[in-house]
């Protein structure tokens, strides 16, 4: 049977790489964005269906439900660091925007997302959601999202598991082949970020994208409301 599968932010980086391996398996892939262009060639791309959404706007976000009758997995992978405070700003006011752009794209997003969806979500189902080693270490109002995002993932897995549902977190470590670190990644912190491996290399958008196909497979229906860390060792856990 053809999966549904929607992946919110699937038109650029980890969300795009995560599509597309879905695609590649024969899903049904509806990918979100912002902006129209992005989603439109992507979709394009991957023979996957793109939906213009801003998932922080609740609006847009429940319509987007409402042209889904049935999702078999949900990847909230929109996110990314805060947008720029406006100029002029008192540092108070500049301060609360900051903070409120970050825990809107990396946890209001995927709240919204996934409660409007949810009487969409289909029995053996999985929602998979994106965080950061952010979370854990020198993440500010970023890694502070994402730290929440895994909380709320871990009420949401009990909320869902009675009906069949799965609900997981993968922290990536460093990644490259995205436009997250907007051009502000120097040789010397790529160098270091890589240091800090035990396998000696950065993440790909295509480690995160298998992982997140193994946690919606039959092989992972006894995980759920965990923190998968994909990052070569950078962080450990035990």
């Amino acid at each position: 049977m053809t999966r549904t599968v929607l992946v919110t932010g699937g038109s650029g980086g980890i969300g795009r790489a995560i599509a597309a391996r879905f695609a590649a398996d024969g899903a049904q892939v509806v990918l979100t964005g912002r902006h129209a262009d992005t989603v439109e060639r992507t979709a394009k791309d991957l023979g996957a269906r793109g939906i213009v959404c801003d998932a922080t706007d609740p609006g847009p976000t429940a319509a987007l439900a409402a042209q889904l009758p049935t999702v078999d997995v949900l990847v909230n992978a929109a996110g990314g660091l805060p947008a720029p405070s406006p100029d002029g700003l008192p540092p108070l006011e500049a301060l609360l925007a900051q903070w409120s752009s970050s825990l809107g794209r990396n946890l209001l997003s995927a709240v919204l997302t996934t409660a409007a969806v949810r009487d969409s979500l289909a029995d053996g189902g999985a929602v998979i959601s994106i965080g950061s080693i952010g979370a854990e270490r020198r993440g500010g109002s970023y890694g502070a999202a994402k730290a929440a995002l895994g909380a709320w993932s871990t009420s949401l897995s009990a909320e869902l598991a009675p009906h069949g549902l799965t609900s997981n977190v993968i922290s990536p470590g460093y990644v490259t082949g995205t436009e997250f670190f907007r051009g502000g990644m120097t040789d010397a912190r790529h160098a270091a970020l890589i240091q800090e491996t035990h396998n000696g290399r950065p993440g790909t958008p295509g480690d995160i994208a298998e992982t997140a196909f193994f946690l919606a497979s039959p092989g992972a229906r006894h995980i759920t409301g965990q923190t998968l860390h994909v990052n070569g060792g950078a962080f450990t856990t035990r």
